[in-house]
């Protein structure tokens, strides 16, 4: 196996198109390094991402979204304080990936191409609304939804030789905001049963505009419109709460397994929405 630290994107994608065999990407590399480890992938070449400019960086952009390298650390994150007043939801969602020390290194990007339904931070940027700039052959710049990129479990749809430069958040509302739940049996550093991001923005005190997205209640992350076509026109009261909760569950289609139970996981999935819905809301209306 090669391993190689290129120190731009256009030298890593070259490099990629030019490789034999199989290629892996580093950018944070708690999932990667634990599958190299184990065998589960065994490729020819890995290139390490972190010493291209900007792959570390998190940017506030022109028409006021941002952009983040797709090496930050979740810990970069937390420490923007910007950032955690604007996306909340992604911000607190990546604070629960692992451990102190995974988050450390753990970065967005790679907790979405690990390609895991229960992963903490793909829901909270579903809702969001987030994108995703590919670098494929010959250094081609392409922008993908978040809804584009995963397949089935551990599988997505970027091509082998494309390179994810950078997680994309829109501009914030004034009058918006988001939050991000999950359950697990343990109090922290346990993979989700059930996730659930709520993202909406106010009309006075009326909701104008919203998004839900579960996760590990599918094969991959799910967008569930019905649930946010029952809190556009409402306040939160206790029909639009109830209605929200059973569009929820009728989105699910999780398994058995250790964790939880198909019952259980569906039932979990409408109270998270309703909680998640009530944090987004309140802070919303905070923001005003």
């Amino acid at each position: 196996m090669e391993y190689v630290a290129p120190n731009s994107l256009d030298k890593a994608a070259e490099i990629a198109a030019n490789a034999r065999g199989s290629v892996r990407y580093l950018a944070g590399g708690t999932d990667v390094l634990v599958q190299l480890r184990s065998g589960l992938h065994q490729p020819s070449l890995v290139i390490d991402l972190k010493r291209i400019p900007g792959m570390l960086d998190v940017v506030r952009t022109a028409d006021g979204g941002w952009k983040i390298g797709a090496a930050t650390p979740a810990t970069t994150l937390n420490a923007i304080k910007e950032l955690r007043q604007s996306w909340p939801g992604i911000v607190e969602a990546a604070e629960l990936i692992g451990s102190t020390q995974i988050q450390g290194r753990a970065s967005l990007a790679g907790n979405l191409c690990n390609g895991s339904p229960a992963a903490d931070t793909v829901p909270a940027m579903l809702a969001a609304g987030a994108t995703v700039t590919i670098v494929g052959a010959n250094a081609e710049r392409k922008t993908l939804s978040i809804d584009d990129i995963v397949k089935a479990p551990g599988q997505t749809h970027l091509k082998p030789r494309d390179i994810v430069a950078s997680i994309n958040l829109p501009a914030r509302s004034q009058k918006g905001a988001d939050a991000y739940l999950r359950f697990i049996p343990r109090t922290e550093m346990d993979i989700a049963v059930v996730g659930c991001a709520v993202n909406m923005s106010l009309d006075g005190e009326t909701v104008s505009e919203a998004s839900v997205a579960l996760g590990a209640v599918a094969p991959t992350v799910v967008l569930v419109p019905e649930a946010a076509e029952c809190l556009l026109g409402t306040r939160l009261e206790d029909e639009a709460m109830e209605n929200l909760s059973m569009s929820c569950r009728a989105a699910c289609n999780p398994i058995d397994d250790k964790r939880g139970t198909v019952e259980f996981r569906i039932s979990i999935a409408g109270v998270l929405a309703q909680r998640a819905a009530r944090t987004a809301y309140q802070r919303a209306r905070e923001r005003q």
